[in-house]
């Protein structure tokens, strides 16, 4: 009376567990996020519906709700009306209670009506998956009880409802957006929590996301792992799948003597691997300069002055700033540094300026910089001179 079809070991239901939640997974990070919610890809029918149906079976989420969230997200990001911002709300409201924020934005009509166009809007999705939206996850209850008998069923579906709440909803809008390392100065807070993108379907690499929003392939770096993208690919090499975009690949020539249109697009399309390897430049002058500072600066200080390097500097509360410059004031090397920094972001921002004046104000900061005496900018300077669409 209480056991189900499938008359499985405690490890045999743990492993059938993993593989649904995973299927779960799969159907978030490839259909939701890069097809639906940024069109990174195109899915073929049979991937596309059935990752809807699944979706429909065990989180209840809604097309146009789950895209449009995140599509607010982007362009919210870290301010007051994104939808679950840790920085804004608190980690701990966000990483345990990240479904409820998102279910209160899904009232939004405004946020569905601006950022929800283009998601499925089919007879199955007018009839049966929108309106009927709880009745799913209450079928997956009676399949999981059918199959795996009354309290191993029960549990199992009580994972499967908790999955992506807790690893998507709280970890990865939560955890992703205040702990882990970074590879791109984005305007946001956004983190890898790890280079391994397998737990929740490569999601975890969530700076290289936000740098490269509309990119099929989450990893970057050699040492990455995005299993989405490989689910990607098999799917390619099945015709159900083709990739529209993926993060560009910074191309090398020769170092140009003087800087060309060529030269400025390709620094402007690759500014996230420009001020990563800038960032990089810059923590080696802080190592050489530390020692240096020690006289004049507590350890404290020292240690600010570290994390406050790699956050712009009028993103700074005024007492902060203040603390800073004066830290900052202590190593004319830095402070050159801090300055040369702005001015290069500057290329890339909103600007008046024609491509002509661009040209000119990057070869005038390759001058500078190449003059400066300091080693580390002189060769940063060479590498901008050979970057190449």
């Amino acid at each position: 009376m209480f056991s189900g079809l499938l008359d499985l070991p405690w490890w045999g239901l743990a492993l059938v567990t993993l593989a649904l939640t995973h299927v779960t997974i799969a159907g978030v990070t490839i259909y939701l996020h890069r097809h639906q919610a940024h069109r990174a890809l195109d899915l073929g029918q049979i991937p596309s519906h059935f990752f809807r149906f699944w979706m429909w079976l065990t989180t209840g989420m809604v097309t146009k709700e789950w895209a449009a969230i995140h599509r607010k997200h982007h362009a919210r990001c870290e301010t007051a009306d994104d939808p679950h911002s840790p920085q804004v709300f608190g980690l701990n409201r966000v990483l345990w209670g990240g479904v409820f924020l998102y279910v209160k934005e899904s009232h939004n009509p405004e946020t569905m009506e601006r950022y929800g166009h283009g998601t499925p809007d089919d007879w199955l999705e007018r009839h049966l998956y929108t309106p009927w939206q709880k009745a799913g996850i209450v079928l997956m209850l009676a399949i999981d009880l059918v199959l795996f008998g009354l309290v191993p069923g029960a549990l199992i579906w009580g994972v499967q409802m908790a999955w992506i709440p807790f690893w998507a909803a709280g970890v990865i809008n939560g955890v992703g957006h205040f702990w882990g390392y970074r590879h791109f100065a984005c305007a946001d807070a956004s983190t890898n929590i790890v280079p391994w993108g397998i737990l929740i379907g490569g999601e975890e690499l969530h700076n290289n996301h936000h740098a490269y929003a509309t990119s099929a392939r989450l990893s970057n770096r050699w040492y990455e792992f995005d299993i989405g993208w490989l689910y990607i690919r098999l799917l390619e090499m099945l015709g159900q799948a083709k990739v529209k975009k993926v993060a560009p690949r910074p191309r090398f020539i020769a170092v140009r003597q003087a800087i060309d249109l060529d030269n400025l697009q390709a620094v402007i399309t690759h500014r996230y691997d420009v001020m990563a390897k800038y960032m990089q430049s810059l923590g080696q002058i802080y190592r050489e300069e530390k020692e240096k500072l020690r006289a004049s600066l507590d350890a404290r200080s020292l240690d600010s002055l570290k994390r406050w390097l790699a956050r712009d500097a009028d993103e700074l509360p005024a007492q902060e700033r203040a603390v800073f410059d004066a830290a900052l004031g202590q190593s004319s090397r830095l402070t050159l540094l801090v300055e040369m920094r702005r001015d290069l972001s500057a290329l890339w921002q909103r600007s008046t300026a024609t491509h002509e004046e661009l040209v000119a104000r990057l070869q005038e900061w390759c001058r500078r910089a190449e003059a400066s005496g300091i080693r580390q900018l002189e060769e940063f300077s060479l590498r901008l001179r050979r970057y190449a669409l």
